[in-house]
């Protein structure tokens, strides 16, 4: 159940240092003569796509490199970009249809000057059905109370706590956001048309930091610093599932480094990716924590929840249950509320949304909490104060990986804060 796949001129995560558009160092993107004709679909999510990135060491010939892969094996540019947070430029090109991408892609791989090459690959984030409208949606919002959060505000509401939302777009004008502060940079061709219908954006974006209106629905850091970074997008106005890729997922995931987040949400999964997995590790080695929705329904929990530097997140309900996923890694999941969750979206309305995508969003904000109260927490910190006061889930089970525990935002501050009266 996850979940998945600025505005121009925009301003990025902590103000001035994300007015400069982080991405593969070098120039910053532009249009190449020929592009990928695919009516309806960003360039970023098109057919056939690759990309190579080149090392900083070869940037006197970047341009050289680039024309001569292009003639040698016979690929149509579609675009470049800078990735600067791991210092590699990145070009991408379609592989004609009656070549091998497989074989084009081993081909590259063998070539010295090029540090990485693989598929534009696809992500989505998955989510229910929304409910039908309901008359008191303060009844039925259980998520905040059930991880401690409103306990945990008397410590922490996740004040100035910078907080990258790499998602949809989100509808800052929803009465939940209105106000806040929101930035919000587009990634997506032709994607800021649509922030004001992007429902997974929103609702997750709400979740992690809405503030109460007169539906009485918070966020679990309704102080955090948001910034909402869109890379992905809705293959149909009415499309469940959002989708993202390789191309549009690595320059949010580098804007956000460069723009100094301290918490990076992502509610998406999708295959193993050698490019994200560079920038996770550079999140890492930055000192962002970085929140990752599972697939619970499938055989592994996917990529990156997978990845040891990330916080997987699996949904359970409002008793504590959880279904017990097929996969068996990573050792140890965070669980947290994701069934029948009631948030903001377009347009000024709430509904009842379930996945993991709006789980990942409640852990988030926990350690946003976590941030504020103190600032020089690391990554691998906060990981494990999660695992060490989370609660059992319910029902009980015997042993068995991964294991899995219930957030509990009160108790992981009350270790630095023991005046703090947890259940």
């Amino acid at each position: 159940m996850l979940w998945k796949p600025n505005r121009n001129g925009a301003i990025g995560l902590a103000g001035a240092a994300l007015l400069v558009l982080a991405a593969c160092a070098g120039s910053p993107e532009r249009e190449l003569s020929e592009t990928i004709s695919e009516p309806g679909v960003p360039k970023q999510l098109q057919s056939r796509q690759i990309i190579v990135a080149l090392a900083e060491r070869e940037r006197p010939q970047w341009s050289a490199i680039a024309q001569e892969l292009q003639a040698r094996h016979q690929l149509r540019p579609v675009g470049q970009f800078p990735l600067t947070s791991i210092g590699v430029q990145c070009l991408v090109f379609q592989v004609p249809p009656d070549q091998s991408l497989e074989t084009t892609l081993a081909r590259l791989k063998a070539d010295p000057r090029i540090e990485l090459a693989q598929p534009n690959q696809a992500f989505e984030g998955l989510q229910a059905g929304a409910a039908d409208p309901v008359a008191s949606y303060a009844a039925l919002a259980y998520g905040v109370k059930r991880i401690g959060a409103d306990r945990a505000w008397q410590v922490s509401t996740g004040r100035g706590v910078p907080v990258a939302v790499i998602d949809t777009g989100a509808d800052t004008d929803h009465p939940a956001l209105r106000g806040r502060g929101i930035q919000t940079t587009n990634f997506v061709e032709g994607g800021e048309s649509t922030f004001t219908t992007d429902r997974h954006g929103t609702a997750v974006t709400g979740v992690i930091g809405a503030r109460a209106t007169v539906a009485g629905i918070e966020g679990v850091a309704p102080d955090a610093t948001l910034t909402v970074a869109k890379a992905c997008w809705y293959p149909e106005p009415a499309h469940a599932k959002a989708r993202c890729s390789s191309w549009t997922l690595a320059k949010a995931v580098d804007f956000a480094i460069n723009g100094d987040a301290r918490v990076i949400n992502l509610s998406l999964g999708g295959p193993p990716d050698s490019l994200l997995d560079r920038l996770l590790n550079a999140a890492e080695q930055h000192g962002i924590t970085v929140v990752a929705a599972t697939r619970e329904g499938r055989d592994e929990p996917g990529f990156p929840a997978a990845l040891d530097t990330v916080i997987p997140v699996i949904a359970c309900d409002s008793q504590g249950r959880v279904a017990r996923p097929r996969w068996h890694s990573p050792a140890f999941v965070a669980a947290a509320p994701g069934v029948e969750i009631v948030a903001p979206v377009p347009p000024d309305r709430y509904d009842l949304l379930s996945g993991s995508s709006l789980a990942a969003a409640h852990v988030t904000g926990v350690v946003a909490l976590l941030v504020q109260q103190d600032p020089q927490r690391r990554p691998d910190q906060i990981r494990e104060i999660l695992r060490a006061t989370a609660r059992p889930v319910m029902p009980s089970s015997p042993p068995a990986l991964p294991a899995i525990g219930i957030v509990d935002a009160c108790a992981a501050l009350a270790r630095h804060a023991p005046a703090l009266a947890c259940p």
